[in-house]
């Protein structure tokens, strides 16, 4: 049995909340707090990264695949790649996990 430091309630082993007054039974260490929070704050692969940065990429990639989609489809009016479109979506993908990040800071 854990025992509440708050209140003193008993509580059973695996409980991670006191059942009487919600306090935490278990205090997290600096430590654990701080990997978590590097972990959640990569993007894409990119540690430590910033969301301006990926941002910025994001911006790049939709950008050029608008350009070169317009030219292909000025080029070759009949036939339309996939890929441009592929190219797109990954941007657009990438715009919209560092609009996230930026606002769960």
């Amino acid at each position: 049995m854990v025992y509440c430091t708050k209140c003193g309630t008993k509580n059973p082993d695996d409980a991670k909340v006191c059942a009487q007054c919600g306090a935490p039974l278990y205090i997290v260490s600096e430590v654990e707090k701080h990997k978590r929070k590097e972990m959640e704050e990569e993007c894409f692969g990119i540690p430590r990264g910033g969301a301006f940065v990926s941002l910025a990429i994001g911006i790049i990639i939709l950008l050029s695949g608008c350009i070169w989609l317009l030219q292909q489809a000025q080029i070759i009016p009949k036939t339309v790649d996939v890929w441009p479109i592929a190219v797109m979506i990954f941007g657009i993908l990438i715009i919209i996990g560092a609009i996230y990040g930026l606002r769960r800071r």
